[in-house]
């Protein structure tokens, strides 16, 4: 029995590879891309999803590509918004047992059994992280991308905070007990930054795009194409 168990586990391995594999080809040529992540449970009329639309349907009108979970809510609103723009809209899913559900907006859909095989993906090819309102999936997100820029693992990339009345009390919480008890350093709140509005949040997500591609943004905007892994 304990033979058998063994040998299973072992071969788990290889679906983790191959769910590595099948994300890394599939993403390959993405070309320029930002990650949006946010809450499944935001529903069409709340104004977190009707932004989350208005950034994606922006961004991809300048061609650029948007990656998501690939579910509802904040993911749907994005990927909905990048639909049938130059831009790509893709989707990273999960398979779990409530509120996952793929939404119909994706250009390439890839389906995930493993957590940590798909948060990679959701920062290997982006250039940009912009967080919207979101529970505690959203916050391990978060706090995961913050702490691959923290530790050289990720390269420097904006990580958005969108809506500065949802975020602040954690801000604040971080400044007064957090890094009072000096277990951040000040240096790690720069990390992250506050923005309000699409047209702002697109600014400093294409300020970003230029800084990463130099003067060939332009070329990759217009002809996606296969570059170097953001990681150290």
């Amino acid at each position: 029995m304990l033979k058998d168990f063994k040998t299973t586990e072992a071969w788990r391995i290889f679906r983790i590879q191959s769910e590595l594999v099948e994300g890394i080809e599939a993403l390959r040529t993405l070309g320029p891309a930002v990650t949006l992540f946010g809450s499944a449970r935001l529903q069409p009329k709340t104004p977190y999803y009707k932004a989350a639309f208005d950034v994606s349907k922006k961004l991809s009108k300048k061609g650029v590509a948007v990656i998501t979970g690939g579910g509802p809510g904040i993911m749907e609103a994005s990927n909905r918004g990048c639909f049938k723009h130059k831009g790509t809209s893709v989707g990273l899913n999960i398979d779990l047992p409530f509120e996952q559900t793929p939404n119909v907006h994706q250009d390439i859909s890839i389906n995930f059994r493993y957590f940590f095989v798909r948060k990679l993906m959701f920062v290997k090819n982006a250039q940009a992280v912009v967080i919207f309102p979101g529970g505690l999936g959203t916050l391990d997100e978060l706090f995961e991308a913050v702490t691959l820029v923290q530790t050289g693992k990720l390269r420097p990339l904006p990580i958005l905070l969108y809506g500065s009345d949802y975020w602040k009390g954690l801000l604040k919480w971080l400044r007064s007990t957090v890094l009072d008890a000096t277990c951040i350093s000040k240096e790690d709140l720069d990390l992250f930054q506050m923005v309000n509005t699409p047209d702002e949040t697109v600014k400093m997500v294409m300020k970003s795009m230029k800084r990463h591609y130099g003067s060939t943004l332009k070329q990759a905007l217009a002809e996606p194409r296969s570059y170097d892994m953001p990681l150290a």
